[in-house]
């Protein structure tokens, strides 16, 4: 007899859980928001494999006598659902845990997480471009396709982003190789606090084993000094060598050159990323690597084929002699700062604003006024970046309507380069980060030359 299980959300993990379990697992789907139209296609393909579905409310018909949920990432954690899931005795849990329980022992996949603050999509996706020059392994999770969706393929690694979200659900998850990019204050009201951000983050590490491999940021303090916590190998990637506790094993840059313990891997003018960010994200990529006996050969050449992922610091054209770069990830103070440290020595023309996360503008603002000629303000958030800017002396400051206007206002000084790096969300006047890039991006395009003065 099959168990029955409760997917709970309506959603592209809870979609690629049900069409995966459906085969051998009696599945039912719960969605509390109203069915939609644009939904009807997944609909039908999920109906026909047997999986039953319920829309606008959690019934206790679909909870009863479930043998397990798995929940989307955006559930909230005091969601009502998730208190009828533990009345009724129903273990509940995230899709990349539910893998790792069914892989954990089995020789492949294995699993390799991506989690930190920013860089985990570039990371992931450089890493999964690596190790696929050996073997199979596809990059999935939050990066935008669910893990579910790769196991038919008989993958040999599984190179998992995960958000804090998935990682507050999964409560064994202790992969092989795991890296800690960064952390910086984000989603906070979600897990009450920035103590509750990182530990949903660092849990995965504390449970990895001795035949396990924690890849840590030296440069973040936070992260570096959760290796003293661990009971793991732990390598460490630095911008400088001269503060690491030991080189075997770590990575660190030297006369313009990224070394793995002594050994040298790639000059840093040959990495096609930009910004001391992306060379942090390769180190980590290449001591994940180095730890799966990857040959430098290898790696060299994938670095030096990668593309930057789209809306992160991705250089779309040279116009005349300005280079235009989308940085619409960029959705906090953090990430904006990161981008604009890309671009020093530049005469840099920044475009910022949208959804405001109310974080501190402190930081953010002290950059801007060492290292950016201009600032073009757009949606919600324009009045308080406005007076916040105004308020630490910096006044070269001009307002646009939309994105289009931004982009020529920002071009008119004929800078060195225009940066799209919004430290806001979008949802004021894009549906997410990726419309409002793709709008930055089709209309730097579309331009024959610079605005006139």
């Amino acid at each position: 007899m099959k168990d029955k299980v409760l997917i709970v959300g309506f959603s592209v993990t809870g979609i690629a859980a049900a069409r995966y379990l459906s085969s051998f697992c009696n599945v039912y789907l719960t969605e509390s928001a109203q069915k939609k139209d644009e939904d009807s296609k997944d609909i039908i393909e999920l109906e026909k494999s047997g999986v039953k579905l319920e829309f606008g409310a959690h019934s206790d018909e679909f909870i009863k006598g479930a043998k397990f949920a798995i929940i989307s990432p955006s559930i909230p954690r005091d969601a009502q659902i998730l208190k009828e899931l533990e009345k009724n005795n129903v273990e509940y849990f995230s899709d990349i845990e539910y893998i790792f329980r069914y892989i954990k022992d089995k020789a492949k996949p294995q699993m390799v997480v991506v989690t930190g603050t920013n860089g985990k999509t570039t990371t992931t996706l450089l890493m999964s471009h690596i190790f696929s020059e050996k073997y199979i392994a596809p990059y999935c999770g939050n990066v935008g396709t669910s893990p579910f969706d790769c196991l038919n393929n008989n993958p040999d690694y599984l190179i998992v982003e995960a958000s804090s979200y998935q990682l507050n659900y999964s409560k064994e998850l202790a992969p092989k190789i795991a890296v800690f990019c960064n952390l910086t204050p984000d989603h906070l009201a979600w897990h009450g606090g920035i103590d509750g951000y990182f530990e949903a983050k660092a849990a995965i590490f504390k449970r990895m084993d001795k035949n396990s491999h924690a890849i840590l940021n030296f440069d973040d303090e936070r992260v570096k000094n959760l290796a003293e916590k661990l009971n793991c190998n732990t390598h460490f990637f630095a911008l400088e060598k001269s503060e690491l506790p030991c080189i075997e094993g770590n990575c660190y840059i030297e006369n313009n050159a990224i070394y793995y313990g002594a050994e040298k891997i790639i000059d840093t003018k040959d990495v096609p990323i930009v910004g001391n960010h992306n060379l942090q994200n390769v180190m980590g990529c290449i001591i994940a690597a180095k730890v799966e006996n990857i040959d430098n050969k290898t790696i060299v050449s994938a670095i030096e084929s990668f593309k930057a992922p789209a809306h992160r610091c991705e250089f779309i054209r040279m116009l005349d002699e300005t280079a235009y770069y989308n940085d619409s990830k960029a959705t906090n103070p953090e990430a904006a700062i990161v981008a604009i440290n890309s671009f020093k020595g530049k005469k840099t023309v920044l475009i910022a604003g949208g959804r405001d996360k109310n974080t501190s503008l402190k930081e953010f603002i002290e950059l801007v006024k060492q290292r950016i000629s201009k600032v073009v303000l757009i949606g919600e958030a324009t009045d308080r970046f406005t007076d916040e800017l105004y308020s630490s002396g910096y006044t070269n400051i001009v307002h646009a309507q939309s994105l289009e206007e931004a982009i020529d206002l920002a071009s008119l000084d004929k800078p060195d380069v225009v940066l799209l790096s919004p430290a806001c969300a979008s949802f004021d006047m894009f549906k997410n980060y990726e419309e409002r890039g793709e709008a930055f991006r089709r209309y730097v395009l579309s331009k024959k030359q610079l605005v006139s003065r």
